[in-house]
């Protein structure tokens, strides 16, 4: 049986932060750590704090919700890292590594998510080719490898979301979509998806993005088309982890006139105003290539959230914070382009991470074991670091989260500004577990008149 638990909510003028103590319905299996007794005590209070701060307060029923299909706002839904599905077509400039990775020329086939290549050992050496970037200096951008076209598929649509397997379809809002088609929403009528080139990444005003810059051109068209198909109501954006840097950083770059018309709420969830210590992992591995993948410093601890007083890579030698990335990347052995590349192109994007004027509702989970600094002793980064885990999502850790309430709901200019944060629930449970989803669904339907 679920234990119902009472929701402790502070209001103060169009701003509230709720936490919501629950059982998940998924069972959860915790991984047990043993941690210094400062980062244990330093979680213990991380995890009590919002409690602390807010259980006092009273409890307030949620605002007016819309079911009746007439009164459906549309919809529009931005998925997760690799959950937009890609085709790949091969022209005659293209140089293969071997022979079968030429074969097909001239015809569009499915690249990504292409479960037969990742599964061949031969074929999957041509998948890990086609799919890669090219930073071209002269450009100052990125592009696919020379001869090789890509295109997304289903835009507009939510139905060529990733859903090969039950846990792909609960991590690419697969049953999201089902619980809003529960609640009346009709794909390509009143729900819409905006799929996105998962390998490119928004780059600091003045670079140039050219894949960035058509992905504001569809999406700004898909909005108006969306409120124009349902008698001129605004759009309710809705983002899922890495679409929620794609979605923000897309409101930002529109007029505040053209945000206020046609966004009527913004719903991000799983996504932290800090990044995650996954992104540092991949690089010190040298498992990402930051010269063939534009999305490898997306994600990095922002010197915006994490201050230079907290570690996030530990050695004998040193500690690196995330003010000191960029000779961080230099010890792991990235060559200064990398390095120039991370300063100028992905951390202003970090930095500018802010409100975006439009009522905003983050929702996202807490309670869960969560990479919070990597120990690598010896100073040897191609070894399997020591893990210290504090609380957060499973991947984004709390004050990452935390920071969101700062980062925008402080803003005096944020006029509307709600932070759910649910209790033991991971990054994806968020939008697939029955509870959150409950929870998530009713946020999208929920009155934000200001």
């Amino acid at each position: 049986m679920r234990t119902q638990s009472k929701l402790h909510r502070v209001q103060i003028s169009n701003h509230s932060i709720s936490v919501v103590p629950y059982l998940p319905t998924s069972t959860r299996q915790r991984r047990c750590c043993c941690l210094p007794a400062w980062v244990a005590m330093a979680t213990q209070l991380q995890r009590l704090l919002p409690l602390l701060l807010f259980f006092p307060f009273t409890f307030l029923r949620p605002g007016k919700q819309h079911s009746r299909n007439g009164d459906l706002y549309p919809v529009v839904l931005l998925p997760g890292n690799t959950c937009s599905q890609l085709e790949a077509r091969l022209t005659d400039a293209y140089e293969p590594p071997s022979p079968q990775c030429g074969a097909g020329k001239g015809r569009w086939f499915r690249l990504w998510k292409n479960a037969t290549a990742q599964q061949d050992p031969n074929a999957a050496p041509c998948l890990a080719d086609q799919l890669r970037l090219v930073y071209d200096p002269a450009a100052r951008d990125y592009r696919n490898a020379l001869g090789v076209e890509t295109r997304v598929l289903g835009w507009g649509s939510t139905r060529r979301f990733l859903a090969d397997s039950p846990a792909n379809k609960d991590l690419c809002m697969g049953t999201l979509v089902d619980a809003l088609e529960r609640a009346g929403y009709r794909d390509g009528e009143t729900m819409f998806g905006a799929p996105y080139d998962f390998r490119q990444a928004p780059a600091a005003r003045g670079q140039p993005c050219r894949a960035f810059s058509r992905f504001q051109r569809r999406l700004r068209t898909l909005i108006e088309q969306a409120s124009a198909r349902n008698r001129g109501k605004p759009v309710v954006l809705v983002s899922h982890s890495q679409g929620g840097y794609f979605a923000l950083e897309f409101l930002n770059r529109s007029p505040l006139s053209w945000r206020r018309r046609h966004v009527r709420h913004y719903v991000m969830a799983s996504t932290g105003a800090g990044g995650f210590m996954l992104a540092v992992q991949g690089l010190a591995s040298r498992r990402v290539s930051p010269l063939s993948s534009a999305t490898a410093f997306t994600a990095l601890p922002s010197p915006k959230v994490f201050g230079p007083a907290t570690p996030l890579v530990v050695t004998r030698a040193r500690n690196y914070t995330a003010h000191d990335i960029p000779e961080f990347l230099a010890a792991v052995g990235l060559p200064p382009l990398a390095v120039k590349l991370y300063e100028t192109r992905a951390l202003p994007v970090a930095m500018g991470f802010r409100a975006p004027l439009v009522p905003t509702t983050c929702v996202n989970g807490m309670g869960v074991p969560t990479t919070e600094a990597l120990v690598y002793w010896d100073g040897d980064f191609s070894k399997t670091p020591q893990i210290l885990y504090g609380d957060g999502d499973g991947l984004i850790s709390l004050p990452s989260i935390l920071a969101l309430d700062t980062v925008i709901g402080e803003d005096p200019r944020q006029e509307y500004y709600r932070s759910v944060k649910l209790a033991n629930m991971s990054h994806a449970g968020v939008i697939s577990d029955a509870g959150a989803l409950q929870r998530l669904v009713n946020e999208i339907l929920r009155n934000v008149a200001v």
